[in-house]
């Protein structure tokens, strides 16, 4: 079989690999798609996700499809299409019965957090664990299902929010998650959603699915206190400043985009007078299982997907990914 593998920076291999045997309460799947994620462009353009270095061939791709391949247990036909929830969590400690996503000790499908890293999905065939296995409705196609993932830590972002119906919700960045938050937004009966972007293409898209105010940095000024709940789904700092200025008093941020892990300029002085939470978001827990109903809902979020490029050809892929002026989110096919 073959299987992408990261060996550091701007090197990208397709590579033979042994054909695995799933274990007892393990299945094996043939997949089918894999997305592209902000965490795989930094450990493929930066050898480094972060804090998370590189330090053997890393295969990348935590949002994927595919279908059953093999399953001891014989649970699951062979052909069954799924997609997988790619967290193991950590022992059970007391405060996070109900998070068990931030228990310390997990790990997640194509990490270099640990050592030795967590493999990823971008493989022609991948053993999973049982449990991780999400069965998909008939009407899903296995393209559209490759964005359960992404889309299951919007639908957490916007939960942490505490309701967003009748709202005024802003999304600043319309990269892939911001895209996915606007459509997570709507689904959850926002009144009114503006989007925030650099480029025009990606502003395009959100208004596509949604967003009804858009405003483009360097052209459009967003109103001071003019929204009820801001996404941060850039990860710039500047952009966690202007989250900060838009917010109404007693609105809420939800930080989604991955910050640089380094001191940054952010101006929080705004949110004392006006009394804001700020709440970090990270993944997900059993929001997966929510992100499959809704894309079996409709075809809407097809758009979010604007390239599929066969994994053979990643460099090209990892290329385009990075420019959202040229894409939103790139699936690689295998």
């Amino acid at each position: 079989m073959k299987a992408l593998a990261i060996h550091g920076k701007e090197d990208i291999r397709w590579e033979d690999r042994e054909v695995p045997a799933p274990g007892d309460g393990e299945v094996r799947l043939r997949v089918n798609y894999v997305g592209i994620c902000g965490s795989d462009l930094h450990y493929y353009f930066h050898g480094a996700n972060g804090e998370y270095t590189i330090r053997e061939p890393l295969t990348p791709g935590h949002e994927l499809s595919g279908v059953v391949d093999l399953d001891p247990s014989g649970r699951l036909a062979s052909g069954t299409p799924v997609t997988v929830h790619p967290a193991r969590y950590g022992p059970s400690i007391p405060g996070l019965e109900d998070r068990p996503h931030l228990r310390p000790g997990g790990d997640y499908f194509g990490s270099a957090a640990a050592n030795p890293h967590r493999q990823g999905g971008a493989s022609e065939f991948l053993i999973v664990e049982e449990q991780m296995v999400r069965v998909l409705p008939e009407n899903l196609p296995l393209e559209r299902a490759a964005l359960a993932e992404p889309l299951a830590v919007a639908i957490h972002a916007v939960s942490l929010a505490d309701g967003v119906a009748g709202k005024r919700v802003l999304v600043i960045g319309a990269g892939p998650i911001g895209l996915l938050v606007v459509a997570a937004a709507v689904h959850a009966g926002a009144g009114v959603v503006g989007a925030s972007d650099v480029r025009t293409e990606p502003l395009e898209r959100a208004q596509a699915l949604g967003a009804t105010e858009v405003s483009l940095v360097g052209r459009d000024t967003i109103d001071d206190e003019s929204y009820d709940v801001v996404f941060e789904c850039s990860g710039v700092g500047v952009a966690l400043t202007q989250a900060v200025r838009a917010a109404r008093r007693a609105g809420t941020i939800v930080q989604v985009g991955m910050l640089p892990n380094a001191d940054i300029g952010v101006n929080l002085a705004p949110m004392l007078a006006k009394e804001l939470t700020i709440r970090g978001a990270f993944r997900f827990s059993t929001e997966i299982d929510d992100a499959v109903r809704m894309l079996a809902e409709s075809d809407a979020l097809d758009s979010v997907v604007s390239h599929v490029i066969p994994a053979s050809d990643a460099v090209q892929a990892f290329e385009l990914a990075r420019d959202s002026s040229a894409s939103a989110k790139v699936l690689l096919s295998l």
